[in-house]
């Protein structure tokens, strides 16, 4: 499995931050690539495009963690699970853009043939 990652060149200083992550996905489609820009107080400090994400959903023993990693690490090079954040998250903020119409119906389609193939 490849991973990727997004990473300023500095340290954040001590103190309050907004930290952002936004990624415009290739798709429509299973495991398309896409862009990532990972910004700081409103600057840009790293962008990045990849070839593919998983093109299925994690499996049923990953949790999606906040402020803590319980299952599988980012990078096992930084640290082991669990790996507790030891400042204070004040507001964490998940925004979901919805798909456009066409983008939609070709995701079911593509989701029917997956589970007909499956059957």
């Amino acid at each position: 499995m490849e991973r990727f990652r997004w990473e300023s060149p500095a340290a954040l200083a001590p103190g309050k931050h907004a930290v952002a992550f936004d990624f415009k996905y290739d798709g429509p489609g299973f495991g398309k690539g896409g862009t990532g820009v990972l910004s700081v107080d409103g600057m840009e400090v790293a962008k990045r495009t990849i070839p593919h994400t998983i093109p299925f959903v994690e499996t049923i023993y990953e949790t999606f963690d906040v402020g803590v990693d319980t299952r599988t690490g980012v990078d096992d090079n930084d640290y082991q699970p669990p790996f507790r954040f030891t400042g204070k998250i004040d507001k964490l903020t998940v925004k979901l853009v919805p798909m456009k119409a066409a983008e939609e119906k070709l995701h079911q389609q593509k989701v029917q043939e997956t589970i007909n193939k499956a059957q």
